[in-house]
C-alpha cells in the first residue's frame, strides 16, 4: 500500500513536466482526423502541414497556461509562521499494586491509647 502511494505521488508530481509530451501524445494519436476536419490547410490539394500547425497551437496554448500559473505563483506571498515550544518530558511512574495487609496491627481494633508520648501544653 505504500508503495502504490509513493508511485501515484511520484506520478503526480512530475506530471507538469510532461505536459508536452502528453499534448505530442494526443496529437500524434488523432493527426489524421485532426488533419481533415480542424487543419487550416485541410483544403489544399498538396498538404504537407499534416496537422502540425494545430499541434504549434496546442503546444503554445499549453506553454502559455503554464506561464500564467506560474505568474500565479509568484505573486503569490508565502507567509511561514515558527513557533517555538518548550518540550516537557514526562516520567513514567511504575503503579505499586497493593496487597492485602496481613499486618498484626491492622487486623485487630486498638484497646486503648497512650498518653505517654503526647503532653498537650500547660496553660
Amino acid at each position: 500500500m505504500k508503495r502504490l502511494f509513493i508511485i501515484v505521488l511520484s506520478i503526480l508530481i512530475f506530471l507538469p513536466s510532461f505536459g508536452s509530451l502528453f499534448v505530442y501524445a494526443s496529437f500524434k494519436i488523432n493527426q489524421d482526423e485532426i488533419a481533415k476536419t480542424i487543419c487550416v490547410q485541410r483544403k489544399q490539394v498538396f498538404n504537407s502541414c499534416n496537422g502540425r500547425c494545430e499541434l504549434q497551437k496546442s503546444i503554445k496554448k499549453y506553454s502559455d497556461n503554464e506561464r500564467k500559473m506560474q505568474d500565479k505563483l509568484k505573486d503569490k506571498v508565502e507567509l511561514v509562521y515558527v513557533q517555538n515550544t518548550v518540550e516537557i518530558d514526562f516520567e513514567v511512574i511504575p503503579v505499586v499494586i497493593s496487597k492485602k495487609n496481613t499486618s498484626i496491627l491492622f487486623e485487630k481494633k486498638p484497646v486503648s491509647v497512650s498518653h505517654s508520648t503526647f503532653h498537650p501544653p500547660l496553660c
